[in-house]
């Protein structure tokens, strides 16, 4: 399965879902990755060092890290190939002020907004899937 491609299809599926762990994105080194890396839910290379995507409780004794996040999953099976859906989404939220870092799976797209604005970002989502029935 590749996913949905259309739009309108998967804004009206979106099916937002809200994670109840706190999670941080955290710059670490090789040595940080060995000792955590089995608990990062994702990871990414750039010129400048590693990021790990990390349960908050699991990042205590690391110096770089991200304020806490809250993780909002949309349920839809997006394909990695969809045109509009992160510029939507992105967008609906800065509308109302809310940040957004947009990790794209193979099979979801995950929204990670400030743990202060998840109720907020949660109700703009929903409300985005709605708003096209």
């Amino acid at each position: 399965m590749n996913g949905e491609v259309d739009l309108s299809d998967l804004l009206e599926n979106l099916s937002p879902s809200i994670d109840d762990r706190d999670w941080v994105f955290a710059a670490v080194d090789d040595n940080d990755f060995r000792n955590l890396g089995h608990h990062a839910l994702a990871s990414f290379r750039e010129a400048e060092g590693l990021t790990l995507v990390l349960p908050q409780a699991a990042a205590e004794d690391l110096e770089n890290v991200s304020a806490p996040m809250s993780r909002i999953t949309l349920e839809v099976h997006s394909s990695l190939e969809a045109v509009g859906l992160t510029a939507a989404v992105a967008s609906a939220l800065a509308e109302e002020g809310v940040s957004a870092n947009v990790v794209a799976a193979y099979y979801h797209d995950h929204i990670f907004v400030p743990k202060a604005s998840a109720d907020r970002a949660f109700a703009v989502l929903q409300g985005l899937s709605t708003s096209t029935e």
